[in-house]
């Protein structure tokens, strides 16, 4: 049997005593936690480049959309205005997707609904139709753009008091979809603008779109589909049905879709009511 033979110490360097290992320990863990912490502060302020290209990108579709209305192309407009809801759709489901939330993001996509949803619609709008009807028709266009900033400023301070499956009045993407989706249509389907009743029909719907984003109606908010998830394949035949639908007649189909969204908020709204059952797009601090 070989005879045991103690270990060498390496470099003539003894060990720590207990006590001083257990500081040691604790010294790195300190560092840790600081190094967690400095990380979740860059998180919060940092700058992301993918969701905040398809931002900048909705933001362009709204900026377009006044360049082309300026021009008297009303029809690009209004597709651009539905491109820029597409894209912005994106944005929130990339950031969550990719766990690239910050703050910048969110304060940078509320500018950008702006812009895309509260000015471009009420524009676009007012130089097609509504500036025949001299005053009413800019306090009609001014009415849905205070609406809209209205909407998102209360958005941004409920987010965590309300039901995540409902918003707070009508999204302003969708009252953007039901202004250009009316523009759309009525250029489509070649319908005069001398028409009497062409410009009171724009303004009515003006307004309401524009009351509505700032009314306690829940809107349904589709938040609680995750695209991750196992699916039967009858949901995948009707996002098929959906797409042959839209593609058979854009203007007519979109239109129709948002005008339905935008009475939807209400049916909700009534049927709670009738079920005694509380507002689920009520926050708590409007409730006190």
């Amino acid at each position: 049997m070989a005879a045991f033979k103690p270990r060498r110490p390496r470099n003539n360097v003894t060990p720590l005593p207990r006590p001083f290992r257990h500081a040691q320990t604790g010294v790195e863990n300190t560092q840790l936690d600081l190094r967690s912490e400095r990380q979740q502060l860059l998180r919060k302020r940092g700058i992301y480049l993918l969701p905040n290209a398809f931002t900048t990108a909705a933001l362009f579709g709204g900026f377009f959309a006044i360049v082309q209305a300026m021009n008297l192309r009303f029809e690009a407009a209004a597709i651009a205005i539905f491109v820029a809801m597409v894209l912005d759709g994106m944005d929130g489901r990339v950031a969550r997707m990719t766990h690239t939330q910050s703050a910048f993001g969110e304060q940078y996509d509320s500018l950008s609904d702006m812009v895309s949803f509260g000015v471009a619609p009420a524009l676009v709008m007012y130089e097609w139709v509504l500036k025949d009807l001299g005053r009413w028709g800019w306090l009609a266009a001014f009415v849905y753009c205070a609406g809209a900033a209205l909407r998102l400023a209360r958005f941004n301070t409920n987010i965590g008091s309300v039901d995540k499956r409902f918003f707070q009045g009508m999204p302003s993407p969708a009252a953007a979809a039901l202004i250009a989706g009316f523009v759309w249509l009525a250029i489509d389907n070649k319908v005069p603008v001398n028409l009497f009743w062409l410009p009171w029909v724009a303004f009515a719907l003006t307004l309401y779109a524009g009351v509505t984003m700032v009314s306690n109606a829940p809107f349904y908010s589709g938040k609680a589909l995750d695209v991750r998830h196992r699916v039967p394949f009858v949901a995948i035949l009707a996002v098929v049905l959906v797409f042959v639908l839209i593609s058979s007649d854009p203007p007519l189909m979109l239109f129709g879709l948002f005008v339905l969204y935008g009475l939807s908020g209400y049916a909700f709204w009534a049927v709670y009511a009738l079920r005694g059952r509380p507002n689920p797009a009520r926050s708590a601090s409007s409730d006190s």
